[in-house]
C-alpha cells in the first residue's frame, strides 16, 4: 500500500512558498516535470526508523499499521531495546502482546505493582536495567522472581516512594540471583540485614553503586564489608550509628561518592570522614540539622575534598573536581556537558552527582522544611534548572518535579511562594520547562507540564508562560493520549484561565476542544483529569466569548455527563461550577436554556446539592440559582425536586460556609419567583432557614436571603408565616443596619410587601379570638416595620437636594435626585407584571410610608441604564400604569417624597418610549 501526500504546487506565480531556510536551487537543478504525489515508503529505511524512535509506543503502533513495509520496520530490535511503561496500562493481560518484541529489551521503567509481576512474562532474559516507582505494594514474591528471571541484570532502582513489603530476603535472592549486579538503588525499606549486604558483597562483586534511601534501619558494619562499591547513599535512613558507621566505612578502597543528606551527621562525623577517607572525593550532605547547627563550621581545610551542603555553594565545590576550575562558569554542570575531551572517572562521578542532588532536592521540597527558603532562592531554583538539562532522563523528570514541588507552600489551598516561582522565571526557567514539555517523551512532558500548572499560580509568572508560547503548548499536550500528560497540562490550563487575559488565547489555541475532548475520552476513573479539564472550563465558562465556545465545542453535554456520572467530589464540583457560569450569561447567549435542556442536567444538579461534600452541593447550588432564572428551568427544577432539596440544604447549611449558605439562599430565591414555587417553599418549611441566614453577619448571604424574603412575602400565607416565624425583626435588622444597599432595600420592600394589607384578609381566617390575637400582633409588627422602612427612605434624600426637587419639576433638578436615590445594583434586579403592578396599587395606599416606598421601589427599576429597565418600562406603559402615575405626582395629599419619586419614574417612562422608538426607527 502506498501513502502519499500531495504537495503544493506553483502555477502562474500564484500560491508560491518562500523558504527562506533551505539552500536556493537553480532552474538546472529542477526536475523536468514535478510529482504531484510523495510516497512515504519510499524513504530510507534508516530515516523511517529515526521517526520511530521520535514517536511514543501508542504512536509507533499507529505508525506501524500503515503498511506492511512500517510494521516490519516497526518491529526491529533496536527500537526495542528500552521500554518506559509508566504512563501506560500494563498487567499480566498485556505482557503477551509485547512478548514477541522484546527478546532484545535491555532497560525497563515500570510502575505499581500490576506491572511489577507481569515483568517476567515479557520473557526478556537479556533485561539489564529495572527501574520502578508507585512500590509500596510490591513484594518479596514479585521482586524476587523478577530477579530469578533476569540473571543478566545489572541496575536495579526502586522509588523514590516507600518500598514497604519488601525485606531484606528479596535482596538476597537479587544477590544470588543477579551476580552481574553494578547499581542497587532502594527506597524506604524497614530493615536492610547484615545478612542481605553481606550477600550483596558476596555475590555481586562488580556492585559499585549502593544506595538504601530513606529506611528505617541498615546494618552499618556490613556496609563496610561491601569492598566494590564507589558510590554509597544512605540519604533519609533514620537511626544510624555513626561510630560504627565511621570505624567501616572510612576504610573502604574504592568509596569515592558518600551521600549522608537528611541524615543526624554532625559536624565531627564530616571531619572525621573527609580526613580519613583516601578514597573519598564528594560527601553530600543536603539538610542535615546536626551539622547546620555548627556556624563556624568550614570545609575549606579539606583539600582536594568536596562537601555539599546547604551552607556551601555546589557549582563552587564542584569546579574544584576539575583540574583547570579558573575559567569554568557559574553552571559548572553545563560545562561538564559540554566538554570535548571526556574524563571518563569524572563523568561517572558527576553522572551521580547528578542523580544524588535531584534525588535530595526532591525530598527537601516534598517536606516543605522551614527554614530553607534563602538556600532555594540562593542556589536551589538554579540547580534544578540545571540538572532539567541533564542527559539523564530520570534525573531530568526528578528536578521538574522538584521545581513544581518546592514553589507550592500550601498544597491544599494552591498556594505558591511567590518568590521562589518568579526567581525560576528570572533564571530562565519557563523556556526551559516548555522545551521539556515538547519532548517526544512522555514521562518529560509529564513533569514539566506539571512544573508550567504550579507556576501559572503566580499571575507575572503566567504571564511570562503565555508570552513565551506557553498556551499552545500546553494545548497541543492536552490532547495527548496520555492520560498523565493529558492531565497535567489540563492543570496547566486551568491555572492560566483564572486570568481574564488568557481565556481567549486558550480557546484560540483549541484548548476548550481539547478539554471537552478529555472528558469525553476519559469519562471514568481518572478522576485528576475530569476534575481538571471541568476547572478550566470553568474558568472559560465565565467568559461570555468562551462560554459559547465551550457549548459549541459540546461542553454543555460533556460536563453533564461529568455530574450525572462521576463519582469524584472533585470532578463533581468543577462539573457543577462549570454549568452555574455557563447559565451565568443568560442575557447574551442560550446557554442558559441549553444546560436546562440537556438531558439529566437539571436532575443531576439537584442530587448533587445532597452530596456529604460541602464544595459540590455549594457549586450545584449556585448552577441551580443561575439555571432558575430562565421560566422553563426554573419549572423543571421544581419538577425534579429541587424545592425540597434546596429547602433541606438551607436547614442543614446553618455552620457551612458563607459560600454555600449564599448559593442555597440564592437557588431558592430564584426558584421563588414562580408562584408556585413560592408557596411550595413555604409550606416545605424553607422560611425559617432563610430567616436564620438573614441574620448572617456576611453580607452576600443575608442580602441573598433577604432577595428570597421579598419574593415569598408577595404571597400573604408566605408573609405570615415570616410575622409567625420572626422574620419581620431580622428584616428590620437588615432594613435598618446592613451595609450592603441592596440587602437594606429588598429588606424593606419585603416588609412593604407584609404590610400593604394583603395580608391582613388572610390573617383573618379563623376563629374570632384567633383572629384577635393576629391583629395585635400584626399591628405591633405593622408599626415597627413602617417606622424603619420610613427610616431607610430617609437615607437616600439629601435635604438640601430633595428641597429644591420639591420646588421644581426642571429635568435636572429630578436628576440630581434621582442620582443621589440611586441603588446600582436594583438595576439587576427583574420584576414581573404582578410585582410592578402591586407597587403602583401601593401608591393609593393609606400609609404614606407605603406610598414613598412604592414610588422609590419604581424609581429603581426604571433608571435608565439599569439591567431590565426597558422590561419594566415597557410593562408599565403596556399596563396604563402612567395615569396612576401622574395622579400620585399631582396629587396634594401625596407625601412629597412620593410626588417627587413619581415624577422622576413618568420621566424615566418618557425616556424609554424615546428610546423603543428610535430602536423602531433604525430597525424600519
Amino acid at each position: 500500500m502506498s501513502r502519499r501526500v500531495r504537495q503544493r504546487l506553483e502555477g502562474n506565480g500564484r500560491n508560491k512558498l518562500d523558504s527562506p531556510s533551505y539552500p536556493v536551487i537553480g532552474d538546472e537543478d529542477l526536475p523536468h516535470k514535478v510529482q504531484e504525489y510523495a510516497d512515504w515508503t519510499s524513504l530510507p529505511y534508516d530515516t523511517v526508523l529515526h521517526l520511530f524512535t521520535r514517536l511514543n509506543y501508542r504512536d509507533r503502533a499507529s505508525l506501524a499499521s500503515t503498511c506492511r513495509t512500517w510494521r516490519s520496520l516497526g518491529a526491529s530490535s533496536c527500537l526495542w531495546n528500552s521500554l518506559d511503561l509508566r504512563a501506560h496500562k500494563f498487567d499480566l493481560s498485556m505482557a503477551p502482546s509485547l512478548a514477541t518484541r522484546c527478546a532484545d529489551l535491555q532497560k525497563i521503567r515500570f510502575r505499581g505493582v500490576d506491572s511489577a509481576d507481569a515483568i517476567i512474562h515479557l520473557k526478556a532474559r537479556n533485561l539489564l536495567e529495572i527501574s520502578g516507582d508507585y512500590c509500596r505494594k510490591i513484594t518479596d514474591a514479585t521482586l524476587s522472581m523478577i530477579g530469578a528471571r533476569h540473571e543478566a541484570l545489572e541496575s536495579l532502582q526502586l522509588g523514590p516512594d516507600f518500598c514497604e513489603k519488601i525485606t531484606s530476603d528479596a535482596l538476597r535472592v537479587i544477590a544470588f540471583c543477579c551476580p552481574k549486579l553494578k547499581k542497587l538503588r532502594v527506597s524506604g525499606m524497614r530493615d536492610v540485614t547484615s545478612e542481605a549486604i553481606e550477600s550483596l558483597a558476596k555475590h555481586c562483586p562488580q556492585l559499585s553503586d549502593l544506595g538504601f534511601l530513606d529506611c528505617l534501619n541498615i546494618n552499618e558494619e556490613a556496609l563496610g564489608k561491601v569492598v566494590s562499591v564507589r558510590y554509597l547513599s544512605v540519604a533519609g535512613t533514620s537511626n544510624i550509628k555513626w561510630k560504627v558507621s565511621l570505624d567501616n566505612w572510612e576504610k573502604l578502597p574504592k568509596l569515592t561518592g558518600l551521600d549522608v543528606s537528611r541524615t543526624t551527621i554532625d559536624h565531627i562525623a564530616v571531619s572525621r570522614l573527609l580526613k580519613s577517607s583516601q578514597s573519598l572525593k564528594v560527601l553530600c550532605a543536603f539538610n542535615c540539622p546536626f551539622l547546620e547547627e555548627d556556624k563556624s563550621f568550614s570545609s575549606n581545610k579539606f583539600k582536594g575534598k568536596v562537601l555539599l551542603a546547604m551552607f556551601t555553594d555546589t557549582f563552587d565545590e564542584l569546579a574544584s573536581i576539575f583540574a583547570d576550575n579558573s575559567k569554568k562558569p557559574k553552571d559548572i554542570f553545563s560545562y561538564w556537558r559540554n566538554l570535548i575531551r571526556k574524563d571518563k572517572s569524572i563523568d561517572e562521578l558527576m553522572i551521580w552527582i547528578e542523580w544524588i542532588i535531584s534525588h535530595t532536592l526532591l525530598r527537601i521540597a516534598e517536606s516543605n522544611s522551614q527554614g530553607v527558603n534563602d538556600f532555594w532562592l540562593n542556589q536551589g531554583a538554579t540547580l534544578l534548572l540545571s540538572l532539567m538539562q541533564s542527559a539523564q532522563e530520570d534525573v531530568q523528570e526528578r528536578a521538574a518535579t522538584g521545581l513544581a514541588t518546592f514553589i507550592v507552600v500550601d498544597d491544599e489551598n494552591a498556594s505558591i511562594d511567590c518568590g521562589r516561582a518568579e526567581a525560576v522565571m528570572r533564571d530562565g526557567g519557563i523556556r526551559l520547562l516548555l522545551e521539556l514539555a515538547k519532548s517526544w517523551r512522555e514521562g518529560l512532558q509529564s513533569e514539566a507540564a506539571k512544573a508550567i500548572a504550579n507556576l501559572s499560580v503566580n499571575a507575572k509568572v503566567a504571564k511570562a508562560v503565555a508570552e513565551e508560547g506557553g498556551i499552545s503548548v500546553l494545548a497541543g499536550l492536552a490532547k495527548s493520549m496520555n492520560r498523565l500528560v493529558a492531565e497535567e497540562a489540563a492543570g496547566g490550563l486551568w491555572n492560566l484561565s483564572v486570568g481574564e487575559e488568557h481565556k481567549n488565547a486558550i480557546a484560540q489555541a483549541g484548548g476548550v476542544n481539547a478539554l471537552v475532548d478529555l472528558i469525553f475520552r476519559w469519562p471514568s476513573g481518572c478522576d485528576g483529569v475530569l476534575e481538571r479539564a471541568a476547572g478550566a472550563l470553568a474558568n472559560l465558562a465565565a467568559d461570555d466569548k468562551c462560554s459559547t465556545e465551550v457549548a459549541r465545542a459540546g461542553g454543555v453535554h460533556a460536563l453533564v455527563m461529568l455530574a450525572r456520572n462521576c463519582k469524584y467530589e472533585g470532578a463533581q464540583e468543577q462539573a457543577a461550577r462549570a454549568l452555574a457560569n455557563l447559565a451565568a450569561h443568560g442575557d447574551s447567549n442560550n446557554n442558559n436554556a441549553a444546560v436546562g435542556q440537556e438531558a439529566g442536567a437539571l436532575e443531576a444538579l439537584v442530587q448533587l446539592t445532597q452530596s456529604p461534600h460541602e464544595g459540590v452541593k455549594q457549586e450545584a447550588a449556585g448552577a441551580l440559582w443561575n439555571l432558575s432564572f430562565d421560566d422553563k428551568n426554573r419549572e423543571s427544577i421544581a419538577a425534579f425536586g429541587g424545592v425540597e432539596a434546596l429547602v433541606a440544604l438551607a436547614k442543614s447549611c446553618s455552620n457551612a460556609s458563607t459560600g454555600l449558605q449564599e448559593r442555597a439562599a440564592g437557588a431558592l430565591w430564584g426558584l421563588s419567583v414562580s408562584e408556585a414555587n413560592s408557596i411550595a417553599i413555604g409550606r416545605d418549611g424553607g422560611i425559617p432557614p432563610l430567616i436564620a441566614l438573614a441574620k448572617s453577619e456576611a453580607e452576600d448571604v443575608h442580602e441573598t436571603a433577604a432577595g428570597a424574603l421579598w419574593n415569598l412575602a408577595f404571597n400573604p400565607g408566605n408573609a405570615l408565616r415570616i410575622v409567625e416565624e420572626g422574620g419581620v425583626i431580622s428584616l428590620v435588622h437588615l432594613c435598618s443596619s446592613s451595609v450592603s444597599k441592596m440587602a437594606r432595600f429588598m429588606a424593606a420592600l419585603a416588609l412593604a410587601y407584609m404590610f400593604d394589607g394583603r395580608m391582613d384578609e388572610y390573617a383573618m381566617i379563623g376563629t374570632s379570638s384567633e383572629s384577635a390575637s393576629k391583629s395585635v400582633t400584626l399591628n405591633g409588627a405593622r408599626m415597627m416595620a413602617l417606622k424603619h422602612i420610613g427610616a431607610f427612605l430617609t437615607t437616600f434624600m439629601e435635604h438640601q437636594v430633595f428641597a429644591a426637587g420639591a420646588l421644581s419639576s426642571a429635568p435636572s433638578m429630578l436628576a440630581q435626585v434621582s442620582e443621589k436615590a440611586r441603588i446600582p445594583e436594583a438595576g439587576h434586579l427583574r420584576c414581573s407584571g404582578s410585582e410592578i403592578g402591586r407597587f403602583v396599587t401601593m401608591l393609593r395606599n393609606p400609609d404614606d410610608t407605603l406610598k414613598a416606598c412604592a414610588a422609590f421601589a419604581l424609581l429603581q427599576f426604571t433608571i435608565p441604564g439599569g439591567r431590565h429597565a426597558m422590561h419594566h418600562a415597557s410593562l408599565m406603559q403596556n399596563a396604563g400604569e402612567a395615569r396612576a402615575l401622574r395622579s400620585a405626582a399631582a396629587a396634594a395629599k401625596m407625601p412629597r417624597e412620593a410626588r417627587i419619586f413619581a415624577k422622576i419614574v413618568l420621566r424615566n417612562l418618557e425616556h424609554h418610549q424615546a428610546e423603543s422608538s428610535k430602536g423602531k426607527k433604525s430597525i424600519i
